[in-house]
């Protein structure tokens, strides 16, 4: 797959954002509603209000680090729509976001579950087939990301490109 420079600003931005709204919907699926895990609960399990207490806060300084990955996936999106040349793509848009949640869950199910154990996907599991579903839907996140950027640049895809010069 070569990547156009007219495709870069897009796809930066859309991996930008991909990471922060994968990061969302970790913290407001597995940690809120589900209650799963907190960020720190394999390490302080919730079983104190002291320990509820300071999972409560690394639980904030995740989501404030998504919000600030989300924004800043915006700012870069601003940014490119600034840019005459920029290629305009669902495709690479979607297959970005995709691939920055598929890079979200790598590195964050790697760091958090595997090398630092701070918690799990189900933490009254331990480590668990769940943290590897995890990485593997990240895996799968990337793969069809970036697919879905490719697509952008084969013939089907120039067509789009084409088509949305005109409207």
């Amino acid at each position: 797959m070569k990547i156009r420079a007219a495709d870069r600003p897009l796809i930066s931005a859309s991996i930008v954002l991909g990471v922060g709204l994968g990061g969302f919907a970790d913290g407001i699926v597995f940690h809120q509603i589900l209650q799963l895990h907190n960020m720190l609960s394999a390490r302080r399990p919730p079983t104190t209000v002291a320990n509820l207490e300071t999972n409560m806060v690394w639980d904030g300084l995740f989501h404030a680090a998504t919000w600030l990955a989300t924004a800043l996936g915006i700012w870069l999106l601003f940014r490119a729509a600034r840019q005459p040349s920029v290629n305009w793509s669902a495709w690479i848009l979607i297959g970005g976001m995709l691939g920055g949640w598929g890079l979200f869950n790598l590195v964050e199910g790697v760091i958090d579950h595997h090398v630092l154990h701070v918690h799990h996907v189900v933490e009254r599991l331990g480590v668990s087939v769940w943290d590897y579903v995890f990485l593997s839907a990240g895996v799968i996140f990337l793969l069809l990301g970036g697919s879905m950027i490719g697509l952008a640049g084969s013939p089907s895809g120039q067509a789009e490109r084409r088509e949305s010069q005109f409207r």
